[in-house]
């Protein structure tokens, strides 16, 4: 559904060769014999290697509230004085960290709903004309927050997948990559927020999710979920914008967000 951020080697003009490492990282060089060809290629291979999933990958602990407030995209809000924070700054497949772009996630659960708030500094945004009245496929295409959400610890390439955008246009999709299925007629009674802070240059995102179109089972104390939470951000194509994930999946030639064996754990607690 996304593709994977790449570097690129542009065919030689003018005696010159441009190699994109990343976003922002590159390097330009006169072509020469192998040998010094070769000492502009080596840095490309180091700037361009992949991460390394570590286990047990990341958890994040979410707090109790007995009462269930209104959603709000404020952070300074009583409803999210005690949610816990977790941040989302490392890129998904490089060793590569985007401080400037550190996105701070809050998050609390209610007897009912999984509640989750996206603070997303920003430079410059990368919109769809909005419309909130209906699922917004291709969201992915522009700037955007994801979570992946499941509870089968078995069949785990079963989860459910949310999005929202600065503009608070969103989709939500069950998943089953067993069947490569990803099924935008699935509807999970979802609520969500978008708002775009201009002076401040930062946008947010909110999200309530009823627990039982996630699970079946009674959430409790202890549950525990398979979750993953990304950010897509920045102009161009998919090679210059940047794909940051809360945990890391650092695969490469194919999609980066979509690796529930390197997805985090998600758990409630009171």
């Amino acid at each position: 559904m996304k593709s994977r951020p790449s570097s690129e080697i542009p065919l030689p003009a003018n005696n010159k060769v441009k190699m994109h490492l990343h976003p922002n990282q590159q390097i330009s060089c006169t072509l020469r014999p192998s040998a010094a060809l070769l000492f502009c290629v080596m840095p490309l291979l180091a700037a361009d290697a992949p991460c390394e999933v570590t286990f047990p990958t990341a958890s994040f602990s979410v707090p109790h509230v007995a009462a269930a407030p209104e959603l709000n995209t404020d952070p300074g809000s009583a409803s999210w004085s005690h949610a816990a924070s977790t941040w989302i700054a490392k890129d998904c497949t490089h060793k590569l960290d985007h401080p400037n772009l550190k996105t701070e996630v809050r998050a609390f659960w209610t007897d009912t709903d999984l509640y989750l708030l996206f603070i997303c500094p920003y430079t410059v945004l990368n919109l769809w004309p909005a419309d909130n009245s209906k699922d917004h496929m291709n969201l992915w295409d522009r700037d955007v927050v994801e979570f992946f959400l499941g509870d089968d610890w078995k069949e785990i390439k079963r989860y459910r997948e949310f999005e929202i955008a600065p503009t608070g246009d969103w989709v939500d999709l069950a998943i089953d990559l067993n069947k490569k299925s990803y099924d935008a007629k699935w509807q999970s009674g979802w609520q969500r927020k978008g708002r775009i802070d201009e002076k401040a240059h930062v946008w947010y995102a909110a999200a309530r999710v009823p627990l039982q179109d996630v699970s079946r089972q009674p959430v409790k104390p202890g549950t525990k979920w398979r979750a993953n939470l990304y950010r897509i951000d920045g102009l161009g194509p998919d090679t210059q914008r940047h794909f940051m994930c809360w945990q890391p999946t650092c695969v490469v030639n194919r999609d980066p967000n979509h690796v529930p064996e390197h997805f985090g754990t998600l758990i409630f607690t009171k």
